[in-house]
């Protein structure tokens, strides 16, 4: 499980130039990036969640869009939308874009850095997905910026789905759900791959307990939160904006 100290994790630029290399293998949207439990079953339901929750969807803001699966996965029920498509990695923005322009007429804008630190015009996006990203923030003063301005972007009435990586609040519980996760990895590639891993989240991610995110959820302004899915250190869940 990941123990390196937050202040000796890789800078965000350390961590686009690992993206910037990387843009193949997240340009599946079938099997989404293996190394995450049920990534497919979670993209399919932070998708059909926003359309269940959200009663027009005309601008969709993707954080850490990578090569844009899903984007993608929503345009599979609507389209026309409207995609501003924000990451750290201008290749993957780019892959993103000519993925979705290929089946989606609508405005696709890109927005190459840091969502926290990009000008982006409150109230204006109906869905926010932010799809594995959040685990890179680091200080608590991180995740309240960040989380805030989530929901200072969202309309009235708009929702956010996010899935990453989480961690747990009871010690105990943490150190199973790794096992798992590590025999998991293991199923895929053996203890190697397993270490291979475990190293990268060690040096990249510094995840949150799913209770905490869901508290910041509220504590920012949402009033609605909601769990869609868990399955060891991975998880799908989200928030509805109140109307105007």
């Amino acid at each position: 499980m990941p123990d390196t100290p937050l202040e000796q994790k890789s800078s965000a630029t350390a961590i686009r130039r690992r993206f910037d290399a990387d843009v193949e293998r997240f340009s599946n949207l079938d099997t989404g990036q293996t190394a995450t439990i049920d990534a497919p079953l979670a993209m399919e339901l932070i998708t059909q969640a926003a359309i269940a929750t959200t009663p027009h969807i005309g601008q969709l803001l993707d954080i850490g869009c990578g090569a844009g699966n899903n984007t993608l996965k929503l345009l599979q029920s609507i389209t026309p939308l409207a995609c501003d498509l924000v990451d750290l990695s201008l290749p993957m923005l780019e892959r993103a874009r000519q993925r979705i322009a290929a089946i989606n007429t609508g405005e696709i804008r890109i927005f190459h850095g840091d969502f926290r630190t990009i000008t982006l015009i409150p109230q204006t996006y109906d869905v926010i997905l932010a799809a594995a990203v959040l685990h890179h923030l680091r200080h608590e003063a991180d995740w309240e910026t960040a989380f805030g301005k989530i929901y200072e972007l969202t309309a009235p009435g708009g929702s956010v789905w996010i899935t990453d990586l989480v961690s747990h609040e009871i010690d105990s519980i943490h150190s199973m759900m790794w096992r798992r996760y590590g025999d998991y990895l293991c199923s895929l590639g053996g203890e190697e791959y397993r270490e291979k891993v475990f190293a990268y989240i060690d040096e990249e991610d510094s995840p949150k307990p799913i209770t905490y995110q869901l508290d910041l959820l509220r504590k920012v302004g949402f009033e609605r939160v909601e769990v869609l899915h868990k399955n060891s250190c991975f998880a799908a869940f989200g928030a509805v904006k109140s109307g105007a």
